[in-house]
């Protein structure tokens, strides 16, 4: 029977999740989830001064949202130090670690003169009798790596990457006050907790290598290693805040859905053939290690709302209203029944206009505006040409016996309109969309009239016929 799969995400509290380890951890998820296996979420908190429970509480909310649920309850390694420092003991038992007595500035002289002789750096503790350890000195335990050779990291996305050992210095696994460093924390948490495919940043391939040593010095399985590049922006630099580095957070409140986001994650680094649109179930079917590329992934923020743009447009109407009160409410417009009625029959034409739930706040700009409507300067200016409101007048006595159950109605009496009076369009057209929007971007005549109701419809044309 062949072994379950069992991934992880391990963030570590100090800010919000951001838009890289998102795709790391739903790379993580669709691999663990697509195969009827396991994905586990822990939590790197061993460094307490930088630890930040609103952080924690922020990488959680940031993956629920996104729609990546974990198996049990999230891990501390912090809770864990004791287990650590356990193997570290172990290791020392073994003769694979060594206590190390060297002072701080001992430490710094050694490396400095490493660095000078272009050698490896090693503690004089490593080869020493332990019977001339001194007594009651506070010590670190190192890590004893091998001297000659190399360790190779055979990685599914790298491929074989290897790694002389002479540039691989005796690491320190237990500090003097007991604690854990990075390299065997995560060795030995992830052995517990059973993880089977490691798939991360590979700004953590170097790690890889002090990590199989000590796997190897523990006589335990080393687990698939796959190291992803990470993402830059769109020109080609490291990612940062300047290219719309943010958290996923800052995503959700400019405006995206998990769903567009989540896509548009999927597609960076990993592609199936020329899809773009890649539903949670399809993705789900298709993910493999083996699509992700090798080289970055570059961050095009138009792309991104490219992507959402389609989850907008498939959203349920009533799914639009709901979603998108949060950003009127903080636009400073409130929704009552009215205004949220009006919203809802607007909301099959607001979506195809608004690539984010942010931009429908801009899309409806002219459902809400207070009559009569502002129609001075250059919006009104359509409305000065000869004849054109007594043109208003005669369309409003054509709307008022129209059907106003759709938008297609609407617009076909407009259009009968014209065709009676054997007039351009455009000239019907542009001074009743100055009445009905006063300049404002708005969908087709029809499904304005329709947005805005009989009622409301009529009275702004009538309000700009007697100004």
């Amino acid at each position: 029977m062949p072994t379950r799969i069992v991934t992880r995400f391990a963030p570590s509290p100090t800010g919000y999740l951001h838009i890289g380890g998102a795709r790391t951890a739903l790379f993580n998820w669709l691999y663990a989830r697509g195969r009827g296996g396991k994905f586990l979420l822990r939590i790197e908190d061993t460094d307490r001064a930088r630890h930040n429970e609103a952080a924690v509480e922020a990488i959680i909310d940031g993956l629920s949202w996104l729609g990546l649920d974990w198996d049990g309850e999230p891990i501390s390694q912090y809770a864990r130090r004791e287990r650590h420092a356990e193997i570290a003991y172990a290791l020392l038992d073994k003769g694979a670690a060594y206590r190390c007595y060297m002072t701080t500035d001992e430490i710094e002289a050694s490396r400095l003169r490493a660095i000078e002789t272009k050698s490896r750096f090693e503690s004089p503790w490593r080869d020493a009798d332990p019977a001339t350890a001194p007594d009651g000195v506070p010590f670190t335990i190192r890590f004893r790596a091998p001297r000659d050779g190399e360790t190779s990291v055979d990685d599914v996305v790298q491929g074989i990457v290897k790694f002389p050992n002479s540039a691989l210095d005796d690491l320190i696994i237990l500090r003097s006050d007991g604690a854990p460093t990075y390299n065997l924390a995560v060795v030995v948490d992830d052995h517990d907790m059973g993880v089977t495919h490691v798939i991360r940043g590979d700004d953590h391939l170097n790690n890889a290598a002090r990590q199989q040593q000590i796997y190897a010095a523990m006589d335990w399985p080393i687990p698939s290693f796959s190291h992803v590049p990470l993402i830059h922006g769109a020109d080609g630099a490291k990612l940062s805040k300047r290219h719309g580095a943010l958290g996923v957070d800052a995503y959700r409140d400019l405006g995206f859905l998990p769903e567009g986001l989540a896509n548009y994650l999927i597609r960076l680094g990993w592609s199936h053939g020329d899809d773009e649109i890649i539903p949670r179930v399809k993705a789900l079917e298709w993910f493999d290690i083996a699509g992700i590329n090798r080289a970055p992934a570059r961050l095009d923020l138009s792309k991104l709302e490219h992507t959402n743009a389609h989850y907008m447009k498939a959203l349920d109407d009533r799914a639009v209203v709901e979603k998108s009160a949060p950003f009127f409410a903080r636009a400073s417009v409130a929704l009552d029944d009215g205004r949220r009625a009006q919203l809802l029959r607007a909301a099959p034409f607001l979506k195809e206009r608004a690539p984010t739930l942010a931009a429908i706040v801009d899309a409806a700009g002219f459902l809400f505006l207070a009559r009569p409507l502002d129609l001075s300067g250059k919006t009104g200016k359509a409305l000065e040409k000869e004849g054109a409101r007594a043109l208003l007048a005669e369309i409003a006595g054509k709307l008022a016996g129209a059907d106003w159950s759709s938008p297609e109605g609407l617009e076909t009496s407009l259009k009968d309109f014209a065709a009676d009076r054997a007039i351009g369009f455009g000239l019907i057209g542009q001074p009743l969309r100055a009445a009905l929007t006063a300049g404002h971007s708005a969908p087709s005549l029809g499904e304005v009239l329709y947005a805005l109701g009989r009622e409301q419809g009529l009275g702004r044309i009538e309000d700009a016929v007697s100004p």
